[in-house]
């Protein structure tokens, strides 16, 4: 139901209201569509949980007026890279699910833990965003005074009101949820129904809207039922043979390694896998090894989900083979190049894995949310 949702607000192209409200709001300042693009993606990622789809938005309908704007093609083809990775950390998110059936914990816990660790990672883009462009305004002109005397009050709360019709939508789906009225289950229908309602409200549910978020839905839950049955299958398999045990005495007791040390080490093979695996692949190979052996450690499973999905982020953006390296060249007009976009990662990777540092070092940044609604 939240996959469906998400094809719905996209499909239906409600994100362009979206878009064009944070282009007159955030206009006028420094960096402003940058900074606004990467509050689309927040509202995107929590929408659908998927960062292709805040790439291809973001690529569709934010990178164009950017660039038509004199935005620096590297800086803003950074920007919807790093925002679109937010799809897989913020709630609905689809990666957390898939670590949750592998690991065996609670879905809900897991996006109550990703929601702070998310929005922290895109408060760390906007300040690095609004500096950059401070010290270095030409890469990030501000809307010229022209341009604003267009747009008169009126327009601005109009555009007001139809952004915030999918954070409305949002809202009703979680708040209940977070307040115990409704389960995860029942929390993903009122979202999907909602969405839909909006569509129609804006006279933007067609039959082809409905018939293509439909068969994406299908096609993309029947893919990871498939994921989770051969990563459980192939964990049982592993843990059978006793694997676990062994490499916890390996690391352990023959090698002298802390705990600390071994989490290191694990958060650097992600990293060194996704610059030529996807982030479905790593959870498959390696996290029926990981996952009892974090265990074993005494570490948090929860907690060690956020920090699997950041690490996931940055090696979604880092060189040769990062996936989203290749989706934005796909999408990407033809003045950016494959360099631009290698060099554009740098800085957003540098960033990211400040938020990483952060949550290893504060583990009650993820774990404060699910600690405080379940202990209701």
């Amino acid at each position: 139901m939240f996959i469906f949702m998400g094809y719905v607000l996209s499909e239906s192209r409600l994100a362009d209201d979206l878009y064009r409200m944070f282009h007159v709001w955030f206009g006028p300042m420094p960096g402003g569509l940058a900074i606004g693009t990467i509050a689309l993606m927040v509202v995107i990622s929590a929408m659908n949980g998927l960062s292709v789809a805040g790439m291809a938005i973001g690529a569709t309908i934010a990178l164009p007026e950017l660039l038509k704007r004199n935005y620096d093609k590297v800086m803003v083809t950074g920007v919807i890279q790093a925002g679109s990775s937010l799809g897989i950390l913020v709630p609905p998110s689809v990666v957390l699910v898939l670590y949750a059936m592998i690991a065996r914990q609670p879905v809900s816990q897991l996006w109550l833990a990703g929601v702070f660790p998310g929005l922290m990672m895109a408060g760390l883009f906007i300040v690095y965003i609004w500096l950059r462009c401070k010290l270095q305004p030409h890469l990030g002109p501000a809307m010229s005074a022209e341009e604003r005397a267009e747009i008169d009050t009126g327009e601005k709360w109009r555009l007001l009101g139809a952004g915030i019709l999918p954070l409305l939508i949002f809202t009703a789906m979680m708040v209940p949820f977070i307040m115990g009225y409704t389960s995860l289950v029942e929390s993903s229908v009122v979202g999907a129904l909602t969405s839909v309602a909006a569509a129609v409200i804006k006279r933007r549910f067609t039959w082809e809207v409905f018939e293509t978020s439909t068969r994406q839905t299908l096609a993309i839950s029947c893919m990871f039922m498939w994921i989770i049955l051969a990563a459980l299958a192939f964990g049982a398999v592993f843990d059978g043979l006793g694997a676990v045990k062994s490499i916890e005495g390996f690391f352990v007791d023959r090698l002298g390694l802390s705990a600390w040390e071994i989490l290191l080490l694990m958060q650097l093979s992600y990293l060194i896998m996704g610059t030529f695996l996807d982030d479905t692949a790593m959870l498959v190979i390696v996290a029926p090894l990981y996952v009892p052996l974090v265990r074993a450690l005494g570490f948090d499973l929860i907690w060690y989900g956020v920090l699997y999905t950041i690490t996931c982020q940055i090696a979604y953006m880092t060189p040769p083979f990062g996936y989203n390296l290749f989706l934005m060249r796909a999408m990407a007009p033809k003045e950016v190049t494959i360099h631009d976009i290698y060099r554009s990662i740098i800085p957003f990777v540098g960033v990211m894995l400040v938020a990483l540092l952060l949550v290893t070092a504060f583990p009650q940044i993820a774990l404060w949310l699910p600690q405080q609604v379940y202990a209701r």
